[in-house]
């Protein structure tokens, strides 16, 4: 439970909780669980089952992905009013991805049952959460897009230089 004074203005300051009422971030500080964690602290792994997502109210978190070949890959920082862990509470799949902590890092956690709850409740609020989550999976997605395009461009370029030598 989230229970400085500042807690419903933290909450309306996080893009996730965006277009929400007041009565609505007012229950999720009251029944939103949150933590502490030290710096190097495993959030969740890659691989494992969830049905949660974490917001990072202070602190840094990583998030690493591990090749085929077994090496760790850092795919983001995330910091205060980021979000991660967001595709499990919309799938069933595992974790595509390993969440350390890197600084002192402070977490509220929103679980699938949360959700549930609030669409029994407010199907309107739930409906606005849900849409900031494709949001932000959608910008994620861009930025991956435009990631991969630079790296065949790179590569193909590389390749016909070498054929053209």
């Amino acid at each position: 439970m989230l229970e400085d004074a500042t807690s419903l203005d933290r909450l309306r300051e996080i893009g996730l909780f965006g277009g929400l009422g007041d009565d609505v971030l007012k229950e999720f500080v009251l029944t939103l669980e949150a933590s502490e964690l030290a710096a190097g602290s495993v959030v969740f792994r890659e691989g494992e089952s969830g049905r949660d997502l974490h917001v990072i109210l202070e602190g840094e978190v990583e998030v690493l992905r591990r090749s085929k070949r077994g090496h760790e890959t850092r795919m983001a920082i995330l910091g205060p009013g980021d979000w991660f862990g967001e595709m499990s509470v919309l799938d069933v799949l595992p974790r595509s991805a390993t969440t350390r902590v890197l600084a002192p890092t402070r977490l509220i956690r929103l679980t699938a049952h949360d959700l549930d709850v609030l669409y029994r409740k407010d199907t309107r609020s739930y409906a606005l959460l849900v849409l900031n989550i494709a949001r932000e999976i959608s910008r994620r997605l861009r930025v991956a897009d435009g990631l991969l395009a630079d790296l065949v461009t790179n590569v193909l370029d590389e390749y016909t230089r070498r054929r053209s030598l």
